[in-house]
């Protein structure tokens, strides 16, 4: 059974080569090509353009791969269809991320550095019902979960919401603003928002007297 498989990443090289080798193989078949995230929400809203598997790019020039996976998934389930199984792609592996693409719906997450054959061979797991992550992924997701379970903080903070202290674990690594946004796939001015709020709520002034809390508190 051939596999339907469209493709999102902004950059034309990139699709070009996994088209290459997905015709090199024969039982994956690339039935369209988006690069952008709207422009995938569009195309896969028309019924012509019937897809498996989608292979999405985490960040886009418009919306996240993210944000248009979770409406791909939406736009099928209002038509009460099945939805397309969606594969993410990025040269990050970091745990936030990763979880953010499991709450959208998706089937897996992969490294921007998989090797076609990998591609291809997590494509099948997909389109079969299965979940892949690529090993480093995987890794970062569990090291996620552990320090979840384990932060010392919800007693050292009890006031702190959850996100805002994986914002502040985040200060405590020397992250700032716009790497955190990348990390927690939020704006820039949800994170600035969530820092003048826990800086509120920390009575502190600035990021360095936040992370020597955190620090002492066991993060980061």
């Amino acid at each position: 059974m051939t596999v339907r498989l469209f493709l999102v990443d902004e950059y034309p090289l990139y699709r070009s080569g996994v088209r290459v080798a997905v015709q090199a193989d024969g039982d994956v078949q690339v039935v369209g090509e988006a690069s952008t995230g709207n422009e995938a929400v569009r195309l896969l809203r028309n019924t012509t353009v019937d897809a498996d598997v989608v292979l999405m790019e985490v960040d886009l020039p418009d919306i996240s791969g993210i944000d248009a996976a979770r409406t791909i998934v939406a736009d099928s389930e209002a038509r009460g269809t099945p939805p397309p199984r969606v594969l993410m792609v990025s040269a990050s592996d970091a745990g936030h991320a990763v979880v953010a693409a499991m709450r959208a719906g998706t089937s897996g997450y992969l490294a921007k550095g998989a090797s076609h054959v990998e591609l291809l061979q997590a494509v099948r797991i997909a389109a079969a019902g299965g979940a892949v992550f690529s090993p480093n992924v995987a890794r970062r997701l569990g090291e996620y979960f552990s320090v979840v379970h384990e932060y010392p903080s919800h007693a050292a903070f009890p006031t702190l919401t959850d996100r805002e202290r994986q914002v502040l674990d985040l200060i405590a690594r020397g992250c700032d603003n716009r790497r955190i946004a990348r990390q927690l796939v939020l704006s820039e001015k949800t994170i600035r928002n969530h820092v003048t709020h826990l800086f509120g709520k920390l009575q502190v002034k600035d990021r360095a007297t936040a992370a020597v809390r955190a620090r002492e508190a066991g993060m980061g």
